[in-house]
């Protein structure tokens, strides 16, 4: 394989990767780490971070690349999701919860955990495949599922072309944003961007369409 992108590290801004051994041997348990992370806390920006390593690939031409980063994204996202969901089912059957579902049950607007609930009665797993490819629309299916009493293997074969899909899809972003700038680091500023308009739209409309209702 060539030299392969240190995708974490450039993604943060770091300075210049001193060769290919560091930068394999950093930077691809570094991206699955955080994805991993993002899968079980909001803070971390996922989607920026395949999007901007994805677009550090294409900069420097490297196909093989790619397809090392969208496996290592697919597998973090999906591990990441049965390790939340197996732990929301521990708070399900348990008599006073846990602080896991408690934080799901905050992440989750009522209106959308219902609109999930409902979906999720009427197509059933499809609406999970679909759940990750729209922006905070992963947690609200997730809890309707746990609320569902879903067995984890059920889950799990409905969540793992989830994140197939959404992993593919945020690298597309990434392309798409390294094929606009000769630069390496504006291909990943405008996957970022990308990534931010893209994830915070929903929320927008909502709140105009809130705005709108509100001055009737």
């Amino acid at each position: 394989m060539n030299a392969s992108p240190l995708p974490v590290l450039v993604v943060l801004g770091a300075a210049e990767v001193p060769d290919a051994a560091t930068q394999q041997a950093l930077g691809y348990p570094s991206l699955f780490l955080l994805i991993l992370l993002g899968a079980l806390v909001p803070v971390v920006p996922t989607g920026a971070i395949v999007s901007g390593a994805a677009a550090v690939a294409f900069q420097q031409a490297a196909p093989l690349t790619l397809l090392v980063l969208f496996l290592v994204s697919a597998l973090a996202a999906f591990l990441g999701d049965l390790v939340l969901y197996r732990l929301g089912q521990r708070g399900v059957r348990s008599r006073g919860g846990s602080r896991w579902l408690d934080a799901l049950r905050q992440r989750a607007a009522p209106d959308r955990l219902e609109q999930a609930r409902a979906r999720l009665e009427d197509h059933g797993v499809t609406v999970l495949i679909l759940s990750r490819l729209i922006p905070a629309g992963r947690v609200p299916v997730m809890l309707a599922c746990l609320l569902a009493r879903m067995p984890l293997a059920r889950f799990a074969r409905a969540d793992g072309p989830a994140c197939l899909a959404w992993t593919a899809t945020y690298q597309l972003i990434g392309i798409v944003g390294g094929s606009l700038f000769a630069e390496p680091w504006e291909g990943v500023a405008a996957a970022v961007v990308l990534t931010v308009l893209i994830s915070a739209a929903p929320g927008l409309w909502r709140r105009l369409r809130g705005t709108a209702s509100s001055a009737r």
